[in-house]
C-alpha cells in the first residue's frame, strides 16, 4: 500500500469522479484508475461503485477513507517536522475565522508568515465560531479566531485572548438614533434589529444581555454574515449591535452609538491541544503566542 495510491483515492472520493480526480492529482486518468484497481486487489475489497453517471464510496470505501487522510496527514506532518529540524517551516497551516475578525489584521500577519515561510501553504475558511471550535477540536482547521460571550470561553481547545470590547449600536446614516447622545438596552427594545442567526456565539451576546435586563426584541433579519449584516443596517433595515473595530473596519458610512449598558465580546485565537505542527507554531509566534 502507497501513500501515492491513498492520495489517488481521496481525490475520487472528493471530487466524485475518476477524470476531476486525476486532473487534481496531474496524472493520467488510466494511471489513477491502475493504482486504485491495484490497491483495491490488495485490500480485498472494492472502494468505489462506478457507473456511467457517478462514482461513490462502496461501505468498505467509507471505511477506508478516513485512515488514508489519517496517513496521509501523518506523512505530511512527519515531512514537516524533518524541515523544522533543520530549519524550515513547510506543509499545509489551515486558518479559520469568523467574518468580524478585528483584534488581528490577518492580511498583514499572513504576508508576514508568507516572507518569513515561503514554502508553507495556507488555507482560509470562514465559518460561525462554534463551529471553528469544532473543527479545530477535531483536527480539521490548525488555528482559528474567532469572537464569543465575555461569559464563557472555548472548550476543548487551547486558547488565548486577544481582545475584548463593549458591541456598539450601529445604524443607517439616517435613522433617528445617528447623532444622539448614549442609549441603552430599553431604549433600543423599539428598534428592530438585524442579527446573526439564533444560538450562534456571535447572536448570544446580545440574547444574553437582553435577557438579563428582563427585556425582549425583535429580529426581524437573520444573516449568516457580518459584513452582509452590515450591508441590511446601511439599507436602513434595522439596527445591530457589533465590535466598534469592527465597524471602523468596513468602508462605510455607519454610525455608531454608544450602549451604555451593552454586552462585551471577547476574540479569541484558538489551537489544538495537541502540539501544533511547525507551519501553526510559526503562525501563533507572530500572533505573540508560544507553544503552552
Amino acid at each position: 500500500m502507497e501513500l501515492q495510491q491513498m492520495r489517488y483515492v481521496v481525490a475520487v472520493a472528493e471530487t466524485s469522479s475518476f477524470t476531476r480526480a486525476a486532473r487534481r492529482c496531474l496524472v493520467v486518468q488510466s494511471a489513477l484508475s491502475h493504482q486504485i484497481a491495484r490497491l483495491e486487489k490488495e485490500l480485498g475489497a472494492r472502494l468505489f461503485e462506478r457507473s456511467s453517471r457517478r462514482v461513490r464510496l462502496t461501505p468498505a470505501g467509507a471505511a477506508f477513507l478516513p485512515v488514508a487522510r489519517q496517513c496521509l496527514d501523518a506523512a505530511d506532518r512527519a515531512a514537516a517536522e524533518v524541515a523544522a529540524a533543520v530549519g524550515e517551516v513547510r506543509g499545509r497551516l489551515t486558518v479559520g475565522l469568523i467574518p468580524s475578525v478585528a483584534a488581528v489584521d490577518l492580511p498583514a500577519v499572513l504576508g508576514e508568515f508568507h516572507r518569513r515561510h515561503p514554502k508553507a501553504r495556507v488555507s482560509l475558511g470562514v465559518g460561525a465560531s462554534d463551529d471553528l471550535v469544532e473543527q479545530v477540536r477535531q483536527g480539521e482547521t490548525e488555528v482559528a479566531l474567532i469572537g464569543i460571550p465575555v461569559t464563557s470561553r472555548p472548550r476543548g481547545v487551547m486558547a488565548r485572548e486577544l481582545a475584548r470590547e463593549r458591541l456598539v449600536a450601529v445604524v443607517a446614516p439616517g435613522h433617528p438614533l445617528a447623532g444622539q447622545g448614549p442609549v441603552d438596552l430599553r431604549r433600543l427594545t423599539s428598534e428592530v434589529f438585524v442579527d446573526l442567526p439564533a444560538k450562534t456565539a456571535g447572536r448570544a451576546q446580545s440574547d444574553q444581555a437582553f435577557a438579563a435586563a428582563g427585556l425582549t426584541r425583535e429580529v426581524a433579519f437573520e444573516v449568516t454574515n457580518a459584513d452582509y449584516l452590515a450591508r441590511l443596517v446601511g439599507a436602513g433595515l434595522g439596527v445591530a449591535l457589533l465590535a466598534p473595530s469592527y465597524v471602523a473596519s468596513l468602508a462605510t458610512d455607519l454610525v455608531t452609538v454608544e450602549v451604555t449598558d451593552a454586552p462585551s465580546r471577547a476574540e479569541y485565537v484558538i489551537w489544538c491541544r495537541e502540539r501544533p505542527h511547525p507551519a501553526a507554531a510559526a503562525f501563533l509566534a507572530l500572533l505573540g503566542v508560544t507553544e503552552e
